[in-house]
């Protein structure tokens, strides 16, 4: 089982002030929460992008099977809940505010009522493990925009990338192996699954190699056999445009061709469990897996797992001390409080962005 590593890195150098910041934010990508906001969201989301109506609504249905609305606004609420008491349970008194991308509340109607309050420098959670385009760079572009519109606008410092935190892959272990217990079958396959992006973004970015990296953290930390699968979802743009591969029911047919009778699929590109886990994997993949007679089951996200909340306290904690430690596991390191200029970088002519709700 690996252990948590720790590094005494640098923050975002805030040496001279050892209390930097006065609030927290959390940034996420907004989800529409009635039938009516359905296709005025997925306008924003594919803003940009010449997506006709008609393709929206066809989108639009899949909301319906779930009342109309998307999740991840009920989830972000649970998580700054959660990590309201945990700061207060460490004495950590910063207010916390809550922005998104795509719906409301609006990052730039965030970062006014911010302005409003007096904020002057607030650290910022994305909910966001991976470094991609969509994943990471766009969020800070997401920032300085929002910035930009407000007089007044608090400094705004995002926290590090937290894919090999222990914080991120302990609690996935453990419903990993919470999940395989409650439905034991022998040469269980573990597949990963994850957002696919397009190849030319990948090419610009770490994020394949990064899930590759936490899924074998999570089978080491869960201790089992080391063989697994990656494989994505979720894909959208035209069929012309290459994206990551294999896809998640293309592979259960892959899988069932070879003799494989149980598979677990562990959602690993997403904190919580939003329409592209309940649709593309509790629906869609489901199904696939019951007509191949596979045995299947949806490992549980990270939700608000304790260890996953106490995380978020501890990258703002180191972002607020520089000589504290950063922990993390395997080898590659911690991500660095400053995302490097070249990092999740996109060819200006192919920004695809893939949908996340």
């Amino acid at each position: 089982m690996t252990s948590p590593k720790s590094s005494a890195t640098s923050a975002n150098d805030p040496a001279a002030d050892p209390d930097p910041y006065d609030a927290l934010l959390v940034l996420s990508f907004g989800g529409p929460e009635r039938s009516a906001d359905v296709v005025p969201f997925l306008r924003n989301v594919t803003a940009g992008r010449n997506v006709p109506d008609e393709r929206l609504v066809e989108v639009a249905k899949q909301y319906e099977l779930f009342g109309g609305r998307s999740p991840i606004n009920d989830q972000c609420r649970s998580l700054i809940s959660a990590l309201t008491t945990e700061l207060a349970d460490h004495a950590i008194q910063l207010p916390i505010y809550w922005g998104n991308r795509n719906w409301e509340p609006f990052l730039s109607d965030t970062v006014q009522q911010m302005a409003s309050d007096g904020i002057k420098r607030a650290a910022v959670f994305v909910t966001s493990a991976f470094g991609s385009y969509s994943g990471c760079r766009q969020y800070r572009e997401n920032l300085v925009e929002a910035q930009s519109q407000v007089d007044g606008a608090p400094q705004l410092e995002k926290l590090r990338l937290f894919y090999n935190h222990p914080g991120f892959i302990e609690p996935l272990a453990n419903n990993l192996i919470a999940s395989l217990a409650e439905r034991p079958v022998p040469d269980r396959r573990i597949v990963f699954t994850a957002h696919s992006i397009p190849s030319s973004m990948a090419q610009s970015c770490s994020y394949q190699a990064q899930l590759e990296e936490a899924a074998r953290l999570v089978v080491i930390q869960a201790d089992l056999d080391p063989e697994f699968d990656l494989v994505f979802q979720s894909r959208s743009g035209p069929p012309s445009m290459p994206w990551l591969e294999p896809d998640v029911n293309d592979h259960l047919h892959h899988l069932a061709s070879r003799g494989t009778t149980a598979v677990a699929v562990v959602p690993l590109g997403f904190i919580s469990d939003h329409m592209e886990v309940l649709f593309d994997l509790d629906t869609q993949a489901a199904d696939t897996a019951s007509e191949l007679g596979l045995d299947y089951i949806r490992v549980p996200t990270v939700g608000v797992a304790p260890r996953f909340i106490s995380m978020i306290r501890e990258l703002l904690q180191e972002q607020i001390n520089p000589s504290s430690q950063k922990l993390w596991l395997g080898s590659d390191g911690p991500w660095p409080s400053n995302c490097p200029d070249n990092h999740c970088l996109v060819p200006s002519a192919n920004r695809s962005r893939p949908a996340q709700t």
